[in-house]
C-alpha cells in the first residue's frame, strides 16, 4: 500500500562496482573502467552522474560500489553525500546491489521510484535520453519492473536480449510486456533476432518502485532479501558493521537472472536512438572514435602503411604498423596488449592467466 503522500520521490542508483576487465590494461582493480575517461573529458562515472542530475534530485542519487573504491568514487562525485555511497565488502552481483539500495531507500521513502544505471555506459543523445527516462519512470509507477531495450544495430553475440511478443518500433513510447530474456546468443541466432524485430538489447537500465522490487526479491530471492533487510534495518550507526558481517550471505546473482527472468511483472520500453553504447571493450570504443579511410583508429602518434581496421593507443612512442589488420594494441607504463580485434571480448582470459601466474600487480 502506498503512503498517500503526494507524488513519489525519485531515486537513481548507479552501480559502479565492476572491474571492467575488457578494458585491460587500462582498467585495473583500483582504477576500473568507470573511473577512466576513454572518450576524453570527465570519467564515465562523472558523465553518468551529470546525465542523471536533470531527471533526479542530486540528493537522491546513490552509488553502490566496491568498498575499496569508495575514496576514488567520492573524489569523482563529491556532491554525493557519504550516506548515499554504499561500499560492498565483496562483489555479489547486481541483484544484491540493487536490492540493498532499495532496502536503504525504503527505510526513508516507502513510495520511492528508483532507476538503476550502470556507471560506465555512453549516451550520445542526452536530450532524447531525458525524455526516455520520463517515460520509464511513469511506466514503473504502475507497479511494474521496467527494462530499457536498445534496437540491435548488428547481430551482437556479446549482449543479452529481451523479447517482445510482437515486432516493435524503436521509440514506441509505451511499455509492453517482456516475454523472455535471452542470454548471449550464437551468431546465427543473433541474426534471427535482428531480422525478427521482436528482440532488443538489454541495456542494463531498470526502473521500479522500491517496494515492488522488495516484493519480487521476497518472492524469488527470499534469503537474500532477508539479509538485505537485516542490513538496512535497525540503528543507522550500525549499518556498516551489519553490511560487513552479513553481505557475503547474499546469493551471487545478477538482477536479470535472479529477478527479471522469473518475474511476471517485467515490461520493456523500446528506446529511440539515444546513441547508446555499453563501452564494453576496445571494439566498442573504436566504434565511437574517429577512423581513417582504412578503418584505423589511432588516438596516439602513428604511421600506418598497408594496415586497416586497427585500434592503436600507445602514448609513450610513435608506432609504425606495416601490413597488419584488425589488431588492438594498447600500452600502459607496465603492460602492452596486442590481440586480434575479435579476441578483445575475451580479455578475462588474460587477467585470469595473470592471476594464475602471480602477476597480480598487473591487475
Amino acid at each position: 500500500m502506498r503512503s498517500g503522500r503526494r507524488g513519489p520521490q525519485r531515486h537513481a542508483v548507479i552501480i559502479a562496482g565492476g572491474r571492467g576487465v575488457r578494458f585491460w590494461p587500462r582498467s585495473r582493480i583500483d582504477r576500473p573502467k568507470q573511473l577512466l575517461a576513454p572518450l576524453g573529458g570527465p570519467t564515465l562515472l562523472r558523465q553518468t552522474f551529470e546525465r542523471l542530475r536533470s531527471s533526479f534530485p542530486a540528493e537522491n542519487i546513490w552509488i553502490v560500489t566496491a568498498q575499496r573504491l569508495l575514496e576514488a568514487v567520492s573524489s569523482e562525485v563529491p556532491e554525493v553525500p557519504s550516506e548515499r555511497l554504499v561500499g560492498e565488502p565483496e562483489a555479489r552481483g547486481t541483484a544484491p546491489a540493487a536490492g540493498l539500495a532499495a532496502a536503504l531507500i525504503l527505510r526513508q521513502d516507502p513510495d520511492a521510484l528508483v532507476g538503476v544505471f550502470p556507471a560506465d555506459h555512453h549516451i550520445g543523445n542526452e536530450q532524447r535520453y531525458g525524455g526516455l527516462l520520463e517515460s520509464a519512470l511513469a511506466a514503473a509507477d504502475a507497479d511494474r519492473l521496467i527494462v530499457l531495450g536498445i534496437q540491435p544495430q548488428r547481430p551482437e553475440t556479446g549482449f543479452g536480449y529481451i523479447e517482445f511478443a510482437d515486432p516493435i518500433q524503436p521509440g514506441h513510447g509505451q511499455a509492453v510486456p517482456v516475454t523472455r530474456f535471452r542470454e548471449k546468443p550464437d551468431r546465427r541466432t543473433a541474426e534471427e533476432y535482428v531480422r525478427s524485430g521482436r528482440f532488443y538489447w538489454n541495456s542494463g537500465q531498470f526502473f521500479w518502485r522500491a517496494a515492488v522490487l522488495a516484493e519480487e526479491m521476497l518472492r524469488h530471492l527470499p534469503a537474500t532479501w532477508a539479509t538485505l533487510a537485516a542490513i538496512a534495518g535497525g540503528n543507522e550507526d550500525g549499518a556498516g558493521e551489519r553490511l560487513a558481517e552479513l553481505y557475503g550471505q547474499c546469493a551471487s546473482v545478477s538482477v536479470d537472472a535472479g529477478i527479471l527472468e522469473r518475474s511476471d511483472r517485467v515490461w520493456g520500453l523500446a528506446a529511440p536512438d539515444i546513441g547508446w553504447s555499453d563501452l564494453g571493450g576496445w571494439e566498442s570504443l573504436r566504434a565511437l572514435l574517429p577512423q581513417d579511410a582504412d578503418g584505423n583508429c589511432a588516438p596516439t602518434p602513428s604511421t600506418l602503411v598497408r594496415s586497416s581496421g586497427n585500434y592503436l593507443d600507445v602514448p609513450s612512442k610513435h608506432v609504425a604498423l606495416l601490413g597488419v589488420s584488425d589488431l588492438v594494441i594498447v600500452e600502459t607504463p607496465d603492460a602492452l596488449l596486442v590481440c586480434p580485434r575479435h579476441e578483445a571480448q575475451n580479455l578475462s582470459e588474460v587477467t585470469s592467466a595473470l592471476a594464475a601466474d602471480d602477476r597480480k600487480r598487473l591487475l
